[in-house]
């Protein structure tokens, strides 16, 4: 049985959807992990982590667009606008969906669907740098 870290870094540059999946793999293979768990964490309160559709990019401009509907950024709304308008729609963002996610990995693979991709969502509109930490534990 192991344990291993790693943090990745990712840059973003406003709101959208940063896929992650191929870093990760190429970690998981590069340490030559068989069997486990990958547990992904986001460092952040104003970004998440989703697995969401890779094939169709109208998905993600279709659930940027719902997000946005369903937590408009109307500063008059909020008391917490300390870093402009976009600061606590992106916490409340953050927290309708993952700061962790859990991912099994069989034969060297992250056993996700045929569609499926990691993704980093980015709820801020000033460009962001973000730490995703992977833990790994298995064989």
């Amino acid at each position: 049985m192991i344990q291993k870290f790693f943090t990745l870094e990712i840059n973003t540059n406003g709101q959208k959807f940063y896929e992650f999946t191929n870093r990760t793999i190429e970690w998981i293979k590069k340490s030559n992990f068989k069997n486990g768990i990958l547990n992904l964490s986001i460092q952040h309160t104003s970004a998440s982590l989703i697995i969401q559709e890779n094939a169709d990019p109208d998905v993600q401009s279709d659930l940027l667009n719902f997000f946005n509907k369903l937590v408009p950024m109307n500063i008059k709304d909020y008391i917490h606008t300390t870093e402009g308008k976009d600061d606590m729609p992106a916490h409340i963002k953050a927290s309708l969906t993952n700061n962790q996610i859990s991912l099994s990995v069989q034969d060297r693979n992250i056993l996700l669907g045929t569609w499926q991709a990691i993704y980093l969502f980015e709820h801020r509109i000033k460009p962001q740098c973000r730490k995703i930490v992977h833990h790994f534990i298995g064989e």
